[in-house]
């Protein structure tokens, strides 16, 4: 029998499973408890964290006899990869398991931003009555739709804006224009200058690495069409928060949605108070009742495997 060490939320009934076969630890505040994680890792044959949980310095040293990392989750910037593996840990994401609901949330904030009336539910409630004001919004219909980044996420995010009637441009530096996703999913790939210029959406789904972090500055900002609108639900550090702030006071973008920050929990941020046409959200997106499910028991499955 085998010690899991579970430090970050995950389905009850994928721990369950995980506990028929193992002893394991679960507690989903042992992330914020750094003295109690590492005494808790001494003596774990294999972790599960989700994206708070760093798997690095300290607490990869305190792995001392870990086989496995299993991340809730994709994005891999909170574990170092490359020593887990120099130390004979397999690290193991749930690629794919929570793609649709970054996608759904994708088309829904794309929508919202268009049509730009999410925020009159006050003003109405109150006895206003802000209709001109709220007349001009815009039809997703026809809209440009540019992704950065094409993998699973995109892929998904691209069927659901061409079932919404959009044109779909892609960029993503890992894969080829021969790649038979952009002629299976009728999406053109293109350069990353020219998707910026043409997209009238810009969704981000590329990972945190050094080529990525502020690839959307101050300058690259300025050069989306006034009337786009950017979504990111990748990694904070890849868009500049006070160039994306100030563009959208000044009338240089049309809106914003982010689901993901520099730090978070987000600390108070009066670059983001009064900005026009902004959504924020605290790491959600890939967050629904049906992607925890899928997520959680793809690792408890793929856990289960490598401690066999």
């Amino acid at each position: 029998m085998s010690r899991i060490v579970i430090s970050e939320f995950m389905d009850e009934r994928a721990v369950a499973q995980l506990r028929a076969v193992h002893d394991v630890r679960y507690d989903p505040h042992l992330v914020d408890d750094a003295t109690g994680l590492a005494a808790q890792a001494h003596s774990a044959d294999a972790i599960i964290v989700r994206n708070r949980t760093q798997v690095r310095g300290e607490l990869l040293a305190a792995l001392s006899q870990c086989r496995v990392v299993g991340r809730l989750g994709v994005g891999l910037d909170n574990i170092d990869v490359h020593a887990c593996q120099a130390r004979g840990m397999k690290v193991i994401p749930a690629t794919g398991a929570n793609a649709l609901a970054v996608a759904e949330y994708v088309a829904a904030t794309a929508l919202l931003l268009l049509r730009g009336v999410f925020q009159s539910s006050a003003h109405v409630a109150q006895g206003l009555w802000p209709r001109n004001a709220l007349s001009n919004g815009r039809e997703v219909h026809g809209k440009t739709m540019g992704l950065i980044g094409f993998g699973s996420i995109g892929q998904h995010t691209a069927r659901l804006a061409k079932g919404l009637g959009m044109q779909v441009l892609a960029h993503d530096n890992m894969i080829g224009s021969d790649h038979p996703s952009f002629e299976q999913l009728d999406v053109r790939c293109v350069g990353l200058d020219e998707l910026i210029s043409l997209s009238d959406v810009i969704s981000l789904h590329i990972p945190l690495v050094a080529s990525t972090k502020g690839l959307f500055d101050a300058k690259r900002i300025a050069s989306m069409n006034p009337n786009a609108f950017l979504i990111n639900t990748s990694r904070g550090e890849i868009v500049d928060e006070m160039a994306l702030a100030i563009a959208l006071k000044e009338g240089r973008l049309a809106g914003a949605a982010l689901d993901v920050f520099d730090a978070e929990p987000l600390p108070a941020s009066p670059h983001f108070l009064n900005c026009p046409n902004l959504i924020l959200t605290p790491h959600v997106a890939g967050l629904t009742f049906e992607s925890n499910e899928r997520v959680s028991f793809l690792i408890a499955e793929k856990v289960l495997e490598a401690l066999a």
